[in-house]
């Protein structure tokens, strides 16, 4: 396995520190010591900390949504649950201290930074169209309602876990997550 690049290093503490103190609350230096490499080099690779966490964002997104199986067994709306329990399952490693990376850097910038907003937009609307063809395919298999407007629904499945994942730093426990569980993915809520 090759080593990371110090592009790679950066981008994977950066993550690390914009998760555990948040976009303003982490500085170019967190980063470059977390990622073990001088400060300087953080700007051979990265014109600004707005640039770098446009990046982070992205791949966080990326795997957030390479999650959700597109095709394939399970049944759609057995690959939806699996999809949200994987992202609940990540909660539980840091003692539900963090939430979700996109959540916190869209309360975090909302005043500021209109690329960062744009980027974290992108990525909403990315994860929004993916768990929306999986409730299109779970229609079609008669798993989901067909009075519910795919998209419509995705985005309320998706921004009902992101407040459940707000909340949970508040608590600190799994709570908010089950709630989520038992009223938004419950077969009879959907049917």
């Amino acid at each position: 396995m090759p080593r990371p690049s110090v592009r790679d290093k950066l981008a994977a503490a950066a993550l690390t520190c914009f998760h555990a103190k948040g976009y303003k609350g982490t500085s170019i230096e967190d980063i470059a010591e977390a990622a073990g490499v001088f400060k300087g080099s953080f700007y051979n690779h990265f014109k600004s900390k707005e640039a770098l966490a446009i990046e982070v964002v992205n791949q966080y997104e990326h795997n957030v949504t390479a999650s959700l199986l597109l095709e394939g067994p399970p049944s759609p709306l057995r690959r939806l649950q699996k999809h949200f329990q994987f992202l609940a399952s990540l909660h539980k490693l840091n003692d539900y201290r963090y939430g979700c990376l996109l959540n916190n850097f869209s309360a975090e910038i909302s005043e500021s930074g209109k690329p960062l907003r744009r980027t974290l937009d992108e990525a909403y609307l990315r994860w929004f169209t993916a768990v929306a063809e999986v409730i299109r395919q779970a229609q079609a298999e008669k798993e989901i309602n067909v009075s519910y407007q795919p998209e419509q629904l995705a985005r309320f499945l998706c921004n009902s876990l992101e407040g459940a994942t707000s909340y949970l730093k508040v608590v600190r426990n799994r709570k908010p997550l089950d709630d989520f569980f038992e009223v938004a993915l419950n077969s009879k809520f959907l049917k």
